[in-house]
C-alpha cells in the first residue's frame, strides 16, 4: 500500500523530467491544484509539487540526453549500493549510479531487464512522499512490460515482493504487487500492449475523471485512453502532458463511496 512513511521496496518518491520545467509547472498546478516550491539554487531547477502544503511530486530538467519528458518512481532501499549491484547481476542497466542527493538522501536510475526505468532512494532527511492516495496525489504504480515472468523474476531478485495473479477480461493476467511486508498492494503488473514502450506507470486520484480528462486537454494536454469504468476499481483515463509524458488518473470506487 502507499505510505508517507518509508518502505522498503515500495514506491516512496515520483518526479518528472521535463524539456520546460516552468511550462510543466503551470500544467500540473492547474490541472490539480498543485502549488510549487523550489528546491533552491543547489537543487538546478528542481521544483516540489505540494498539495495541501505536503509534497505530492516533484519535477527537474531532463538529465540524459537524447531523452524525453517522463515520470520516474523511486522505490525504497536500505542499501542503494547493493541494489544496484543486484540490477547489473539480475540483466538490468545502471543509468545513473547511486550518488547522494546533499543530505536528503542518495538515489540512482535504472533499467530493468525488459527495458523499463525505475529508481531506488535510500532515505535520508526526505524519507518519502508527504501525500498519497487523496484526491491530486499519488494512488497506483503499473509496470507494463513484454514479459511478465522475466519481469517478476528480475524483481523478486532486488525486493521480494508479494505478487497474486487476477484473471482479467479478455484473457488477460494482472499481477498485484505488494511488499514483503504489507498485504496491501501498491501497484501492478500487466503485459505491455502491441507497439508499448516497457515503463512504469502512475496514476493520481482525481475526484471527477471525467471533469479532469478535460480539463487535461484544455490546457494543451493529450488522451491517449478515453475515460473507462472498471467494476470494482473506478474510473480511469491515460493522459499525456503537453511535452508527452504520460500519466493516468482515477476517480477510485473507495473515493465515490467516501
Amino acid at each position: 500500500m502507499l505510505s508517507t512513511t518509508f518502505v522498503d521496496g515500495g514506491p516512496v518518491w515520483i518526479d518528472l523530467g521535463s524539456p520546460d520545467v516552468k511550462a510543466t509547472t503551470a500544467f500540473y498546478t492547474q490541472l490539480f491544484g498543485w502549488t510549487a516550491a523550489s528546491a533552491g539554487p543547489e537543487a538546478g531547477g528542481y521544483v516540489f509539487f505540494q498539495q495541501g502544503g505536503k509534497t505530492a511530486a516533484a519535477c527537474g530538467p531532463l538529465s540524459e540526453e537524447a531523452a524525453s519528458g517522463s515520470w520516474t518512481v523511486y522505490f525504497g532501499t536500505h542499501d542503494i549500493d547493493v541494489a544496484a549491484k543486484s540490477v547489473d547481476q539480475a540483466g538490468g542497466h545502471v543509468r545513473v549510479a547511486p550518488m547522494d542527493v546533499m543530505d536528503e538522501g542518495r538515489m540512482g536510475q535504472f533499467t530493468d531487464a525488459q527495458g523499463a526505468q525505475f529508481a531506488l532512494w535510500k532515505p535520508g532527511k526526505t524519507q518519502a512522499l508527504g501525500a498519497v492516495n487523496t484526491p491530486g496525489t499519488l494512488c497506483w504504480t503499473e509496470l507494463h512490460t513484454p514479459d511478465t515472468a522475466a519481469a517478476r523474476t528480475f524483481y523478486d531478485h532486488l525486493f521480494s515482493w508479494q505478487v497474486k495473479d487476477m484473471d482479467m477480461p479478455g484473457g488477460m493476467t494482472y499481477t498485484t504487487l505488494c511488499t514483503a511486508d504489507d498485504k496491501d498492494a501498491f501497484g501492478g503488473l500487466m503485459p505491455a500492449r502491441p507497439g508499448e514502450k516497457p515503463g512504469w506507470r502512475i496514476y493520481f486520484e482525481v475526484a471527477d475523471c471525467d471533469a479532469t480528462t478535460e480539463k487535461a486537454k484544455a490546457l494543451g494536454g493529450k488522451v491517449l485512453d478515453q475515460p473507462e469504468t472498471m467494476s470494482g476499481v473506478g474510473r480511469m483515463a491515460t493522459l499525456a502532458d503537453p511535452h508527452g509524458a504520460p500519466f493516468s488518473v482515477i476517480t477510485s470506487e473507495s473515493q465515490q463511496e467516501s
